[in-house]
Parts: structure tokens; C-alpha cells; sequence
């Protein structure tokens, strides 16, 4: 498997993740075993109470399983996955923090641990992967 030679040529094809990147989402860290993916909170992170958007919490943690489980030659596609929100963020930013649980020929399983700033514990994702065919 062809991994990104370095993080701004992995930064430049997520770029394509236009959801994740258009709300703010940046690629911070990607290497073989895990990826990190943060961003700055702001107004339109927030639901009608003032809290952060459930869907924006998911959002960094599957930015950062599709980082950590996609490369230049493979496609992996998200088969389940499942969120447990723990607490409200304090902070102002959110960090994602992914790594195999296992990495298969056909399928893997991905553990991402959502943390804001100041260390507290925001969410757990977990994802499985589909391995698609190697891109042509």
C-alpha cells in the first residue's frame, strides 16, 4: 500500500473532502498507524442551544478514520460505524485521534477519540471499514 510521501500531499488529497474541510477540519498528523484531525470551533459548529452539533463531532472523528484508512492507491468506505458523545466540549477546539483496532486484507476496525483543548473527554468513534479494490 502506497501511504502519502508527506503530510501536505496527504493534506492536498483531502482537500477533496470538501464537508469536512469547508466547516474547518484540518489533517494535522498521518502516518501508517494513526492520523489526527482538529478544528477550531466557531459559530457554525453550534445547534440552536449553543452547544456543539452532534454531526460535527462525527464529522472530525470520520475525517479522521477516512485519513487513517485511505491512501493514493486504496479506497476504504465506511461499512458501520457508531459514536458515543460523552461530554460537551469547554474548549474551542476538538481533536480526533485515530488508530487500528485491525487492519485486514478486506475490512479494518478504527478507534477515534474525540478530546477538546483542554484534555476532556468528548467523544468515542468507532468505524468499519470496507476495503475496496485498489484504484485503477
Amino acid at each position: 500500500m502506497a501511504r502519502f510521501k508527506t503530510i501536505e500531499e496527504a493534506r492536498e488529497y483531502f482537500s477533496g473532502d470538501r464537508f469536512a474541510t469547508d466547516a474547518g477540519m484540518s489533517l494535522d498528523e498521518l502516518d501508517e498507524s494513526h492520523a489526527v484531525t482538529s478544528v477550531v470551533l466557531g459559530a457554525r459548529h453550534k445547534n440552536a442551544f449553543g452547544g456543539v452539533m452532534g454531526g460535527a463531532i462525527f464529522t472530525l472523528a470520520d475525517f479522521a478514520f477516512a485519513a487513517l484508512t485511505n491512501d493514493r492507491e486504496t479506497v476504504t468506505v465506511a461499512q458501520q460505524t457508531s459514536v458515543n458523545f460523552l461530554a460537551q466540549p469547554k474548549g474551542g477546539r476538538l481533536i480526533a485521534a485515530a488508530r487500528f483496532k485491525k487492519d485486514g486484507r478486506t475490512s479494518c476496525v478504527v478507534n477515534v477519540d474525540v478530546t477538546d483543548d483542554t484534555g476532556r473527554d468528548i467523544a468515542q468513534f468507532t468505524g468499519t471499514g470496507f476495503k475496496l479494490k485498489p484504484r485503477a
